[in-house]
């Protein structure tokens, strides 16, 4: 090939580039955009069980009928419960509450792990906080202990150890590990770090079985809420969900579903699915296939009450967006008000980025549990 043949070549390749240019530069760039296109899908589907009741009997008509098609999204939950085969791993003396390492079954291949923590200052039976972490290193992050195993003194990370928090307003707290997180976790996984989840592969093979992550843990919570009962210290008639983040997606999504959730406290996470789920990066454990069919964020959370609810919202959240969590609580708030409720339903928006709070929330659900 010649020197000529090259310059031809080359004359040609640029034309063709120019031309393609061109072309796109006659297209609208909204065209393109696939977020758009999924907010415009989501724009034309009809939330089929959005909250539309005007009285209390047509609420919990409503109630009933989501909650069914929830579960049904979710994948179902086994049909009957086995034994949990509890044992203790550790129990540690602390300074102003004891906490006691554990482990029961929740299915007949899945253990669940966890940490309960009871004041050394109140007298039994407690009431007690099921506390869920979110993304991180799991129930580690919000227990009180650092990155290589040891007790901390300072309460650091986005989560602030809030089990321990719960526990300073005078409740056990029983800190559970989710599915996917800290010890489990599979051990490709762990070789890459003690905060890399394993939510891929394994909330993409939750979806592949045509089950979720989120039906997965919020089963795990039931089972909790089980092991709970067997506890005489523990006061089974006054328990309490909390969590952030993903935390708090299993608690808006165990609240709704298990009655025996007095009060519930979500902290970074309601918001909407089209202002959020929909519209930032998430991780796959946050997706439920179908919901959108069905209902919104704000319906899901609609389902606790009556019960006792408290959002928790930061002004600088870049993943749950503030002016869709406010939108979502307000949406929120209507169902409270037709179950005669209003009252039981608050928000804290407070001034900071993606992290637990727990200023007024404390004191809400220590209140609601009747601390």
């Amino acid at each position: 090939m010649t020197r000529r043949d090259l310059g031809k070549m080359a004359a040609s390749t640029g034309l063709l580039l120019q031309t393609r240019a061109a072309d796109v530069e006659t297209v609208d760039p909204r065209e393109l955009d696939p977020v758009l296109f999924t907010h415009k899908l989501s724009d034309a589907t009809p939330l089929r069980l959005t909250f539309q009741a005007k009285s209390r009997t047509e609420a919990e008509k409503w109630q009933k009928e989501l909650r069914a098609k929830l579960v049904e999204l979710l994948g179902g939950f086994p049909p009957s419960r086995g034994g949990l085969e509890a044992r203790t791993i550790e129990v540690r003396e602390l300074p102003g509450y004891t906490r006691e390492k554990f482990v029961f079954r929740s299915r007949p291949d899945a253990l669940v792990s966890g940490y309960l923590l009871t004041p050394k200052d109140r007298k039994a039976p407690f009431a007690t906080m099921v506390c869920v972490p979110g993304h991180g290193r799991g129930v580690d992050d919000i227990v009180g202990i650092d990155e290589k195993g040891q007790d901390r003194t300072t309460k650091a990370g986005y989560q602030h150890d809030f089990a321990i928090q719960a526990v300073e307003h005078g409740m056990a707290a029983v800190a559970i590990e989710p599915m996917a997180f800290g010890c489990r976790r599979d051990p490709v996984t762990m070789k890459k770090g003690i905060d890399k989840t394993a939510c891929e592969p394994s909330a993409g093979a939750a979806l592949l079985l045509g089950q979720t992550m989120i039906g997965w843990r919020v089963y795990d919570v039931m089972r909790t809420i089980d092991w709970i009962g067997t506890r005489k210290e523990l006061d089974s008639k006054r328990v309490g969900c909390m969590g952030i983040s993903g935390g708090g997606t299993c608690t808006t999504f165990a609240a709704a579903l298990e009655p025996r959730i007095r009060v519930a406290m979500i902290s970074g996470y309601l918001n909407t699915f089209r202002g959020c789920i929909m519209s930032v990066a998430h991780c796959i454990d946050n997706y439920v296939p179908g919901i959108m069919q069905w209902a919104e964020m704000y319906d899901v959370a609609g389902l606790i009450a009556p019960r006792p609810v408290f959002i928790e919202s930061g002004t600088k959240d870049t993943i749950f967006p503030i002016a869709s969590s406010v939108q979502s609580f307000e949406r929120l708030k209507k169902v409270y008000e037709v179950f005669g409720v209003g009252d039981a339903a608050e928000q804290e928006v407070f001034e900071g980025p993606h992290s637990f709070w727990g200023q007024r929330g404390l004191p809400f659900v220590s209140k609601n549990l009747g601390v």
